[in-house]
């Protein structure tokens, strides 16, 4: 009889469609590229998924994450997605975490066993540190390099962290996993394709006034990234691919 999975089950069959099933996978940040692997995985028979995202829905995010709709304005991305994955698969088990991943939060959210771990963090000090934590305990991660300021979505590849050259975040995240003896084994989604120039006068507009002098804006706020639909969302399948090839090949 047919089911929600039976044109997946065509191709991976009745023992990989199990698997997934039976798989636990954490998605770190549901922005351009963590909302598309999130749903990717759901879409794909992953039967329990982690949401990890501290965010609510901001109007500059309609144009390119999959929770970011003119009705979800103001509401936190773990829940929508939550919505989003149920009524695409009332039996996937969705934990929701709104929160950050830092050292302080890490117990929190490592309180359950993963399977996989998908990295679409934007911050880069928390991308590494996952990283680490990963490779500590041994668990399989696949991490997104950047998407920003891209408008080639054919230039992504697979590779490993070795392997990349161009982009901005990979670079820095090999020199310091490098410095922790990491330098490989890592497998990412990188853009072979040199970030963009924006368009300086709109970024202005985009910067937000400081209430407080004394605190900062984050880099990403003082210096918001351009971004199009059609870009983080590829990167998103391409990170969500490598999870569920992985998970059907361990044993």
């Amino acid at each position: 009889m047919p089911h929600r999975f039976s044109r997946t089950e065509l191709v991976i069959g009745t023992n990989g469609l199990h698997r997934l099933q039976n798989s636990t996978v954490a998605v770190f940040g549901l922005g351009g590229v963590g909302s598309y692997t999130a749903e990717a995985l759901a879409r794909s028979g992953v039967g329990h998924l982690v949401l990890i995202d501290k965010d609510v829905v901001d109007i500059t995010n309609i144009n390119r994450q999959i929770p970011a709709l003119t009705s979800t304005i103001g509401r936190p991305k773990v829940d929508v997605m939550a919505e989003r994955i149920a009524d695409i698969n009332p039996d996937c088990q969705v934990d929701k975490k709104q929160m950050f991943f830092l050292k302080d939060t890490e117990h929190d959210i490592f309180t359950i066993q993963f399977d996989y771990v998908a990295d679409a963090i934007d911050t880069l000090s928390a991308k590494i540190h996952l990283v680490e934590l990963c490779k500590a305990r041994a668990i399989p991660i696949a991490s997104s390099m950047g998407a920003a300021n891209k408008t080639d979505p054919s230039q992504f590849r697979v590779m490993d962290i070795s392997e990349t050259s161009v982009d901005p975040i990979a670079r820095v995240m090999r020199r310091e996993l490098r410095k922790r003896g990491m330098d490989q084994g890592l497998k990412v989604v990188c853009s072979l394709e040199t970030p963009a120039n924006t368009h300086e006068e709109i970024k202005l507009s985009l910067i937000p006034a400081k209430e407080d002098k004394e605190i900062p804006l984050s880099s990403k706020a003082a210096n918001p990234p351009g971004s199009l639909a059609f870009v983080p969302s590829v990167a998103g399948l391409i990170l969500a691919s490598i999870v569920i090839t992985d998970l059907l090949h361990q044993h």
